[in-house]
């Protein structure tokens, strides 16, 4: 492991180096903290404290290892002859957010006050971070596994599985060493990207060159998506106090605001999704989109199916639109006044079309439970169900490119006569 080596002269490289394995503990343990408390209040409004068993605790691991890329394995038993099978896909966002918010301030506070920081200083604060992310990451997917029994309730099907001991169970475990790729992979995006977007920390001398390009463009995407989060918390609190369900509205609140955040940016971008939903499974959404998905065969959701039940859904588009131009000024604002406007539009495009992949990517859903006895497929009812929710990834990428090179131009224009922070009045025209 390299070790990180202080610039010379200055008191916060001496802190980093003298002091960067507790303080990199702090930063691991205030981000673990920061993710189970949310996930836990959560987890209690959606009803798993009642779950039999000591189930909580597993549960709640198994949700923070989600959280940052880990793999949750279902696994179902029902005896000699009946099965089950269940498959689950899903990043609870909200802890995610939490977790990367944290993470990013811990790595970013000790390198405050700095112009430029050696490579191998920044390699080893980031190693030393990993290290003790990885053993937490490690504890965790351990710990997150459990078994249930599930509840067949009365009548034939309830004399059938006594009758065969096929009393159907489903538990979970977690693939150890591809969470733990997965949680490092997850932590190197997070401490990247809080290089790339403060405007404060430094970077190696042979990078700098970089920031003026890279920077705004950034700062500008985070600020985008982080204000459809903030409007998405508006909206429901507003349906807290409006019309009740306390406690579903703040498990949505808690697990999976930005879920539903991001899914509105992307529909509003003209993304395409592809989704079902049936059986006993349902997605927190408003009604519009959960009778767009509620049909037997894969429906397709976008503004056009939305809109086609109900017509006043084409806000989507304008928030997406009014939005992302405050975003193209804002990334205009603080780049250097010599940056053209068409360079700010390829700027944004590059910048919005990674925004798309990865918003793509990290909203996928996909769950499915089953029972079948004597070989005859899923019973239904309340024991077979599936939901689904999967985009068209390449198209919405391709989009972001588009709406970025339109709006990146467009917020540069008025951005020209903004003087920029540090500018001299006498380089200005």
């Amino acid at each position: 492991m390299a070790s990180a080596r202080p610039v010379s002269g200055t008191a916060t490289g001496r802190t980093v180096a003298r002091h960067g394995w507790p303080q990199a503990l702090a930063v691991v343990a205030a981000a673990l903290v920061g993710m189970a408390v949310p996930a836990a209040v959560g987890l209690w409004a959606a009803g798993a404290s009642d779950l039999p068993s000591g189930a909580f605790l597993p549960v709640l691991l198994a949700t923070v290892v989600t959280a940052v890329g880990g793999t949750v394995e279902l696994s179902g038993d029902a005896g000699d002859l009946a099965r089950t099978n269940a498959g689950l896909t899903v990043v609870p966002l909200s802890v995610t957010l939490v977790g990367a918010l944290v993470v990013a301030a811990g790595f970013l506070r000790p390198l405050r006050h700095r112009a430029v920081a050696g490579a191998r200083e920044l390699a080893g604060w980031a190693a030393r971070i990993a290290v003790l992310w990885l053993l937490a990451l490690l504890g965790l997917a351990l710990g997150a596994r459990h078994t249930f029994a599930v509840n067949v309730g009365s009548g034939t099907l309830s004399g059938l599985t006594d009758l065969l001991d096929a009393s159907p169970k489903v538990g979970f475990t977690t693939d150890v060493p591809l969470s733990a790729v997965f949680g490092l992979l997850w932590l190197a995006g997070i401490l990247l990207l809080a290089l790339l977007v403060s405007r404060g920390a430094p970077l190696p001398g042979r990078l700098l060159r970089f920031q003026a390009s890279v920077r705004p463009a950034a700062f500008a995407m985070v600020v985008f998506v982080l204000a459809y989060v903030g409007l998405a918390l508006v909206v429901a609190v507003v349906a807290l106090v409006t019309r009740g369900h306390a406690e579903e509205t703040l498990a949505v609140i808690l697990l999976g605001l930005p879920n539903l955040a991001w899914l509105a940016l992307t529909l509003g971008l003209g993304a395409t999704w592809k989704g079902r939903v049936d059986g006993p499974f349902g997605l927190p959404v408003p009604q519009v989109l959960a009778e767009v998905l509620r049909t037997p065969d894969v429906s397709t959701l976008n503004l056009r199916t939305i809109t086609a039940h109900d017509g006043r859904w084409w806000w989507l588009a304008w928030v997406a639109a009014v939005l992302l131009l405050a975003a193209a000024f804002l990334m205009a604002v603080r780049s250097p006044a010599r940056v053209r406007a068409w360079r700010h539009a390829l700027h944004l495009a590059i910048a919005l079309a990674l925004t798309m992949l990865t918003l793509c990517l990290t909203g996928r859903i996909s769950a499915h439970y089953g029972l079948s006895l004597l070989g005859v497929g899923d019973l239904g009812g309340d024991l077979s169900g599936e939901l689904l929710l999967r985009p068209q990834l390449w198209s919405a990428v391709g989009l972001g490119a588009l709406w970025g090179l339109v709006a990146g131009y467009l917020g540069a224009l008025p951005a020209g006569p903004v003087r920029r922070r540090g500018e001299v009045a006498a380089e200005r025209p």
